[in-house]
């Protein structure tokens, strides 16, 4: 076992950022289109991450013409190029698989707000 976590472990990603349920992401991910390549965006809400290691997925969720849209993301995938957090929710549950049955202002989730002191001190002491 130990040899397939320390072989996989050089495909892990090392520059994804933490986030979790409920947060509202920005996804580059490439696309490859008659042969030309091209980033494409796609933002929405976090609502479910699953797995661990190389297998670990995320399903995004966004509203686009009143229609909802779902894709499930590769953490590690190299078709993966960028991913940046928007907003931080506020949330009690592990899945919002919820969200799917609501629409409109039932669908929103709070935000979490973030103070000077619940940030990690980053600077180097000596």
């Amino acid at each position: 076992m130990d040899k397939i976590r320390e072989h996989t472990k050089k495909f892990l990603r090392k520059d994804a950022p933490k986030f979790g349920i409920g947060d509202v992401v920005r996804v580059h991910v490439k696309i490859v289109e008659a042969g030309k390549e091209r980033v494409q965006l796609f933002e929405g809400t976090v609502i479910a991450r699953k797995g661990s290691g190389i297998n670990e997925t995320f399903i995004v969720r966004r509203v686009s013409y009143g229609e909802g849209l779902e894709r499930v993301f590769l953490l590690n995938s190299p078709s993966v190029e960028k991913i940046e957090v928007i907003k931080t929710g506020k949330i009690k549950r592990a899945k919002l698989y919820y969200l799917r049955q609501r629409s409109g202002k039932k669908a929103k989730i709070e935000e979490k707000i973030v103070t000077e002191q619940q940030q990690p001190d980053n600077s180097v002491r000596e």
